[in-house]
């Protein structure tokens, strides 16, 4: 293929106070060498695109415009909450963090990948058609269609992160919370699979189920009144002094960090005031609470919180380590690595008043996929 490629593709714009959501027709040139154009078929929604998505906006405020077609989004801003967003200021901006889709045209080098199926990263998935480069594809074995292969990269790369990561600062076991998110179903298929003790914290009784029906064996409600002793007790067993968290604000973090601390005393043979010497981590990878995250002062002192995201651990790892994650979620991507979706929804329909504040709620076990080349 020679000529460019048209198509609708997904925009943010945010001005003074003001959020705007719209499609905007944007023509892609010809790949050039180590390059190929994806029609894009499958793009998921995760937490992470809401950030870029809908931002700070006040979603109250919401109001539909534009035709069916072309619909228009906007929201009010609050004033405090512009400083986030200071940097994207009147910038339209596309979204969406992955996909997955047909390469539909190659330059030099790629050109063994036309008609194959492929999973996509690097921003801009909301959209019909992607030009990528070859570094930023997944490419599938026949016969994986692309709602199977569309969340290839976020969930599978970041729960396979966590255990990397639990491993090479010589951590033996994990604690997660939000846990029966897909990202945690993920997590818990390959600790059962590479023997990792997991404790995971969830907020109902029923995401305690859809956790225990896969086989996790720790499983901890925030809810109960027994929480505290319920943490402790699982911490004791596993060991656990490494935790990933996506909700960052509140509580919960320090809830973590204190129970670790009660664990790591517990066979103590003597008093320290500045408490144990076991170093308890928890790493902060999400934002499901945009409040501050509080720390009590019955923690100890050997203790941190941090920051986590995935393309800054991809650039540490190396290739070695990048390669044989990505290896095993393209083998496990029926298995390991499936995604379940609420409903697919066209462009069109992912700028629709209703079907937004949906989405954007979060809820455990409810996930949208956007399919670019649907109409509706």
């Amino acid at each position: 293929m020679t000529a460019s490629t048209k198509g609708l593709e997904l925009r943010s714009l945010v001005s003074d106070g003001k959020l705007e959501l719209s499609l905007a027709e944007v023509e892609l040139s010809p790949p050039g060498p180590g390059e190929v154009i994806v029609r894009i078929e499958a793009a998921p929604i995760n937490p992470s695109d809401l950030g870029l998505l809908t931002g700070p906006a006040d979603l109250a405020t919401l109001e539909q415009g534009g035709t069916a077609d072309r619909p228009v989004l906007t929201a009010s801003i609050p004033e405090q909450r512009m400083p986030m967003v200071r940097a994207r200021l009147n910038e339209s901006m596309p979204v969406g963090n992955e996909g997955a889709g047909t390469v539909i045209a190659a330059g030099d080098g790629a050109e063994e990948l036309i008609g194959k199926m492929v999973a996509v990263i690097g921003g801009g998935m909301y959209t019909q058609y992607r030009k990528a480069r070859l570094t930023d594809l997944l490419p599938f074995p026949d016969g994986i269609t692309a709602r199977e292969g569309a969340s290839a990269f976020v969930n599978p790369l970041t729960a396979l992160a966590m255990v990397e990561t639990m491993r090479a600062e010589g951590y033996t076991a994990l604690v997660h919370t939000a846990a029966a998110s897909n990202l945690g179903q993920m997590l818990n298929r390959i600790c059962i699979a590479d023997g990792v003790s997991l404790v995971n914290i969830v907020r109902s009784a029923e995401q305690a189920k859809i956790l225990h029906d896969i086989g996790a064996k720790y499983v901890v409600d925030s809810t109960s009144e027994n929480f505290r002793d319920e943490l402790v007790d699982a911490l004791a067993e596993t060991g656990a002094t490494l935790a990933f968290d996506a909700i960052g604000g509140g509580k919960l973090a320090g809830q973590i960090l204190a129970a670790m601390e009660v664990a790591a005393n517990r066979n103590a043979t003597s008093y320290s005031r500045y408490g144990s010497n076991t170093h308890k981590q928890v790493y902060i990878y999400g934002r499901l609470d945009l409040g501050p995250t509080l720390i009590g002062p019955d923690v100890g002192f050997a203790w941190g919180v941090g920051g986590f995201l995935l393309t800054p651990f991809l650039m540490k790892a190396g290739a070695e380590v990048v390669g044989r994650m990505r290896a095993r979620v393209a083998a496990e991507i029926r298995t390991t690595f499936a995604s379940h979706y609420t409903a697919e929804i066209s462009l069109a329909e992912a700028l629709d008043k209703d079907i937004l504040l949906a989405y954007s709620a979060k809820k455990t076990g409810e996930k949208y996929l956007i399919v670019p080349t649907a109409t509706g």
